[in-house]
């Protein structure tokens, strides 16, 4: 591969180095972030980032697994520039799942790697919730949208009965949590824009999928 340095002293940019700059500021971008954000995040800078999506300098393979950790994608994601079909189907039985824990089971919609939303299912059992605690993730758009049965949603010192066909919006950052207050299983839908979930987090779905 041909580096950076190599590239600029040919007056050119190498197409693996071109590939990766588009890749990085494409994914950037669809999560909103700023440069400045992108690199405390990923633990680099503002002013390396730049030169990265310029083509103007490479990057060691942790830096660049730091950065696609904090983007929610794959090392493999920043060198995939191969055109990607819009009409993606995923059928219910391959839906990647979180482990279940608390009566509650999270499962994955979007497909990877994900680009400007993400989408997720959450099956409660009667009593069953998000955990004990309230959380938070990023500062995205979040919507709930309850498909079955009836769930509490709590936000910070809130709380919101909901039914079947009701739907609720909040920040990612405003402390969190779903019960299960009904008598019968209940299923929610979260659609959050852009992705909060960190590359180490979408990894232990694509697990519990084996």
């Amino acid at each position: 591969m041909q580096s950076a340095d190599q590239a600029k002293a040919d007056g050119a940019i190498a197409p693996e180095v071109a590939i990766l700059a588009r890749r990085v500021k494409r994914f950037r971008q669809a999560r909103r972030l700023s440069l400045r954000q992108l690199g405390e995040i990923s633990g680099t800078t503002a002013s390396f980032l730049s030169q990265l999506e310029r083509g103007a300098t490479g990057a060691t393979t942790s830096t660049l697994m730091r950065i696609a950790n904090a983007m929610g994608i794959s090392i493999a994601d920043l060198f995939d520039d191969r055109p990607r079909s819009t009409h993606r189907v995923l059928r219910k039985a391959e839906r990647p799942a979180w482990p279940e824990a608390s009566g509650y089971r999270k499962t994955m919609l979007s497909q990877r790697p994900i680009q400007d939303f993400e989408v997720f299912i959450g099956e409660f059992e009667v009593g069953g919730s998000t955990g004990p605690e309230q959380y938070t993730h990023g500062d995205s758009h979040e919507m709930l949208l309850v498909i079955a049965g009836e769930v509490e949603v709590y936000l910070a010192d809130e709380i919101h009965r909901m039914s079947e066909g009701d739907c609720i919006e909040y920040t990612s950052s405003t402390p969190h949590r779903t019960v299960n207050c009904g008598q019968t299983v209940a299923v929610v839908q979260w659609i959050i824009s852009p992705p909060t979930a960190s590359g180490a987090a979408l990894e232990v779905f694509r697990a519990a999928q084996k």
